[in-house]
Parts: C-alpha cells; structure tokens; sequence
C-alpha cells in the first residue's frame, strides 16, 4: 500500500509530525485501547489518537479565546461537509450536520410530505431507530404501515423486492431501510429498491449507519439518507448527518426547525441594530435541519474519523475487512457457528455475523470472550464481528483459538 504523507489531502489540517499515518492492520493509533481484538466498530469505535489531538484543538482554541474560537472554526464545518459528501457520492450543499442517525430520521418523517391514507414500507428485524419514527409519523398523519421481513432480502428468491413493489402499487409512497442489517451484516439491494421508488415516483430513505466508512455507499439511488458518526466513519457519539436530494428539498414541510434554520439566521449578532427579525424565510436546502448552535468539538472529532479512511482509501478499507472476514469465517464454520454472511459478495458488508453452535449461551459467550480481551457484540443474540482497518489479519488466529477452548467448557455448563 502507498502510505499517504502527512502534507495528503485526506490528512490536511488534521495529523501532525508527532502522529502516526493511518495503515491497514496498524493499531498505532489507538496506543491505549485495552481490547487485544477490538472487533466492535460496527457498535461504537474508540477515539483514535487523531480524534483525540481534533478534539483538544477545539478544547484549546475555547479556552484561550471562548467566543472568538467560534468564527474561526465555521471553516471546519464545510471542510466535514466535503469529506462526507466526497464519502456517498453527494454534493456539499446537500447535507446537512446533525445529531446522529436518529435525528436525520425524525426530521425525514416529521417533515416529508404525507397525505392522510399514503403508504410507507417498512423491514420487520430493521434496528428500532429506522421503525419508531416511521411508526410515529403513520400514528400522526394517518399513514398505512406495509411491512417486508428482512429474512425475505436475505434469501435468495428475491421476493423481498417483490413484496415492496405490491406495497408501492398499494400506494406506499416511502421505503424506509438500512443499507446494512445490524444483526446479521447482510447490504441491501439499494439500487434496485431506488429503482422500484423511482418507477412508482415513491421515496426511498436509507439508514446508513451500519455502512458508511467501511462499506461503499452511494446516494445516487436514494432520496434521503442519514449516519451517525460513532460507528464506522470512527468519530464519536452524538454527530452525523442528513443528505436530501435536490428535488426533494423543496418539499419538505419542516416541523422541526429554529433560529439557525433562517436564511442569514445570524446576521443580527453581528450587523449592529435593526436586523432582529422572525420573518426571515426557512432555508429551502438541507440545511434547514441545523437548526441549533454547533457541536463543534464533535464536528472536529467526525472530521478526524473519516480522514483515516479517506488516506487510505474506502474499497482498501473494505477489501481489508473481507480479508480478515474470509480468514475467519471458515474456521469459526469449524468450530459449530453457523455464518450468516451472504453468500453472493453483493450482499456482504463490514460485519460477520453467526448463530451460535448448540448448547452455547450467547450471553454467556459474549462475556467470556469479553474477559479474553475480545469485544464483540450480540445484537439480538447473534454473535457480531465488526472490525474495521485498523484490525490486523492475524487476529482472527487469537478468536478461533479463544473459541476452540471456551466453546466445550459453555456447552458443558462450566463457564469460561
């Protein structure tokens, strides 16, 4: 791999000569995490070295100057904006910085233009935040929820596209999925539900965050999607964002919005007298949604996550994850789990996921191997392998061999 310089355009403004360069397998950027096998980014990544240093900047530049850091660091935030928009295909103008997944969600639902009786396709198995919402906003504008098993995507009849498309011709006029499932790994067909919304002049919203930063995504297909910034794009909790296709802005009926939502929403701080106004129109851009003052330290700490992908490259990021998920599976096959990988590579995503063999608590495993230094996750009770690049090949030799002695002890009842 060619290792990017410090001076690279993914690392400018973000690493200096005392911090290490991102590599695949190289854990140099996280010196103190305590986990010998981290294995858990698809649930919430540590703060690398580098978020850290974006983190303490901000930290330093508040303490010394308090308001006057402000201005200086709006730069900041379209630099993010880029890089996101850079990550899924979009432009800079059609994002917007957010709270998390949740938060783009919300104001999707509350502020999509639904009329009493339309439709909304949802997955049944889909992670609470891409249904609640939904469910919601069907209670509150009186939709008709159609609901599609998520076991029907996974299977190879394809009768999952099938389903949504008799909702759509029933009138369903959103689909609401995730580009990755949370317990399982399995990537949905995005393009082919996009093109099904198309074809019915329906909306197709994605939930993204079990795919952005590892898994290639690109919003081409879709109407809306949002990601939180804790997960694979390595940043930390309580940041993400929104992206709305151009034509899809305008109509938007935004419940949701305050000061920040105005056109030049600022102007009276700073234009001396006269310009304290509530008349000030709503933007009509995605940005409508950054409605409250800025998380900036969190902005600077998602900014720093997704550098490290982008100096090494997303599809050598996801290669990587492949490799050390091929070098896994068969062996954990081995041992009794059962891989609920997809077995068309169209399918697969950054997580490995199993059904544990019989006999074996899963909560008792996850626990055992949790004291082994391994951390995984148990999403419904599927046991989760999410690295990310930073997971060196070697470690799935340190899993197999942890599993191959505690695997007889849990079936036996003995513990680990």
């Amino acid at each position: 791999m060619n290792v990017p310089s410090p001076e690279s355009a993914p690392l400018a403004g973000i690493i200096d000569a005392a911090t290490h360069i991102p590599q695949l397998g190289s854990r140099a950027l996280f010196p103190t995490l305590r986990a010998s096998v981290y294995a858990n980014h698809a649930a919430v990544s540590p703060a690398s070295t580098l978020v850290q240093h974006a983190v303490r900047a901000f930290l330093e530049d508040s303490a010394c100057l308090g308001l006057g850091a402000v201005m200086p660091w709006i730069g900041q935030r379209d630099r993010l904006k880029q890089r996101l928009a850079t990550l899924v295909g979009a432009e800079a103008r059609d994002l917007a910085l957010t709270a998390g997944t949740s938060s783009g969600i919300l104001n999707v639902a509350m502020g999509h233009p639904w009329r009493a009786g339309d439709g909304i396709v949802l997955v049944r198995g889909e992670f609470p935040a891409n249904v609640t919402p939904w469910l919601h906003a069907a209670r509150l504008f009186d939709l008709h929820v159609h609901w599609v098993d998520v076991a029907a995507f996974e299977s190879t009849s394809g009768d999952g596209l099938a389903q949504v498309e008799a909702a759509l011709n029933a009138g369903a006029r959103l689909v609401a999925v995730s580009a990755v499932q949370f317990q399982t790994g399995f990537r949905m067909p995005i393009e082919a539900l996009g093109a099904l919304c198309r074809k019915h002049q329906a909306a197709i919203f994605v939930d993204a965050i079990q795919a952005c930063g590892a898994t290639p995504i690109d919003v081409s297909a879709v109407d809306y999607l949002a990601c939180g910034g804790h997960k694979w794009l390595m940043g930390l909790e309580g940041v993400g964002f929104l992206y709305v296709a151009p034509h899809r802005v305008k109509q938007l009926r935004p419940h949701l919005t305050s000061w920040l939502s105005h056109q030049d929403g600022m102007e009276f701080l700073f234009a001396g007298p006269g310009h304290l106004r509530y008349d000030r129109p709503i933007r009509q851009s995605a940005d409508m949604f950054e409605a409250s003052a800025p998380q900036v330290a969190l902005f600077a700490a998602l900014e720093a996550g997704i550098a490290t992908v982008q100096a090494i490259g997303l599809d050598a990021v996801f290669r990587h994850i492949q490799a050390w998920h091929d070098h896994l599976e068969p062996r954990m096959v081995s041992l009794g789990f059962a891989s609920l990988r997809s077995q068309n590579p169209v399918g697969r995503s950054a997580s490995l996921c199993f059904d544990v063999p019989s006999g074996v608590d899963v909560v008792a495993l996850h626990a055992a191997l949790d004291e082994h230094g391994i951390s995984v996750a148990i999403p419904d009770g599927r046991l989760r392998f999410s690295p990310h690049w930073p997971n060196a090949l070697s470690e799935p030799d340190t899993i197999v061999d942890v599993l191959d002695g505690l695997i007889p002890r849990l079936q036996a009842g003995r513990g680990n």
